[in-house]
């Protein structure tokens, strides 16, 4: 039985992971028979976002892992327990709160840094010679990781767009890519979709996120 590590940035589009690219991931490794442990800073979030006016909230502070955990059932492990040799493929599903907590994309652009406990879970993963998955604006957290090697990643940023420039600014390649399939690296075994950033409903998230964990299936049979 494959198995994947989850890294979830909080609960929420706007201020942590997407939760319907987060549960799509879960549901689908479940649906091919896999198994899953979820992982996630234990920090303080960015900030708190009120998503029912999309506004941010003064004076709350809410911790990256426990609001994660919202997700995962309460089960998951801070990331400084992550060892590669115990998993098949690492999954970073997207959302706001990947480009606030996980890397300041959300407020420097292409210029920004990234945190060394997420960029050190992929740089590892990928020299273990694992899978590495990624979705929504973690594509470019991908990029970013990678973006003091010689490895330039393929990723997908969906069409043309800010994200695809900025991909390609950080040393990435970016691939075109519709919302319902995946763009697959295979010389650095990363896999990518677009989910919401062209996604239109659910249903497409769900059709990108299943395609993605299909081809890293395939690629974990050979």
């Amino acid at each position: 039985m494959s198995r994947f590590a989850v890294v979830l940035a909080g609960c929420g589009v706007f201020d942590g992971s997407e939760v319907h690219e987060a549960v799509s991931t879960l549901i689908s490794i479940k649906k091919y028979g896999c198994d899953y442990v979820c992982f996630s800073l234990d920090k303080p979030q960015f900030h708190v976002i009120n998503h029912q006016i999309q506004q941010p909230v003064e004076n709350e502070s809410r911790n990256i892992i426990i609001e994660s955990a919202r997700i995962s059932r309460g089960e998951i492990k801070p990331l400084d327990e992550y060892r590669p040799e115990d998993f098949d493929a690492l999954i970073f599903p997207g959302g706001f709160g990947v480009a606030k907590n996980f890397f300041s994309f959300a407020i420097h652009g292409p210029d920004c840094e990234i945190d060394n406990d997420i960029k050190n879970a992929i740089l590892k993963t990928h020299a273990a010679g694992k899978c590495i998955g990624a979705m929504c604006i973690s594509t470019a957290l991908i990029a970013r990781a990678f973006k003091d090697t010689n490895i330039k990643p393929k990723v997908t940023g969906g069409k043309e767009n800010e994200l695809f420039e900025a991909i390609q600014f950080m040393g990435g390649e970016s691939i075109p890519c519709d919302a319902k399939n995946c763009c697959i690296d295979q010389e650095n075994k990363i896999f990518t979709t677009p989910a919401y950033i062209s996604a239109t409903d659910i249903y497409e998230v769900f059709q990108g996120v299943d395609s993605l964990i299909s081809a890293i299936n395939n690629a974990l049979a050979k």
